[in-house]
């Protein structure tokens, strides 16, 4: 199984994610995982749930047998996250309350979603994985 990963910010969603849908069809399984940016000071994500979650996504979707595509959405900075009108806050496709989020996305939809307390529990991944 192959996990293609590719990465956005909000100024390179847009273009990033209309490349995403478009491959869509040909893998089996389709994510998308909101996630806080990395501190520059100390490499790691300023969110202890996002540093948590993401190694047991990817291991898990690692050990699918089919291909999936990944795209890791960074949702900025705490201040740029923290704002009531962060543009993935307000998108209807995707109404985000915290991060990690990790989304399900088919037939050009969400299909299904983990928020932000549930993300890192891997039986919630394979459940998440398995309704595509």
């Amino acid at each position: 199984m192959t996990v293609k990963l590719v990465d956005a910010t909000i100024s390179s969603f847009g273009s990033v994610f209309e490349k995403f849908k478009a491959e869509a069809p040909q893998n089996k399984v389709n994510l998308i995982l909101f996630l806080a940016d990395n501190d520059p000071s100390t490499k790691l994500s300023w969110c202890p749930d996002c540093v948590r979650a993401e190694p047991v996504i990817l291991k898990k979707l690692e050990a699918l047998p089919d291909d999936v595509a990944l795209l890791r959405a960074y949702v900025g900075d705490r201040p740029t996250w923290r704002n009531p009108q962060h543009p993935w806050r307000v998108d209807s496709r995707f109404k985000l309350t915290g991060v990690p989020t990790l989304i399900s996305w088919e037939n050009d939809a969400v299909k299904g979603r983990l928020e932000d307390y549930e993300a890192h529990l891997e039986h919630k991944i394979s459940a998440l994985v398995s309704v595509n």
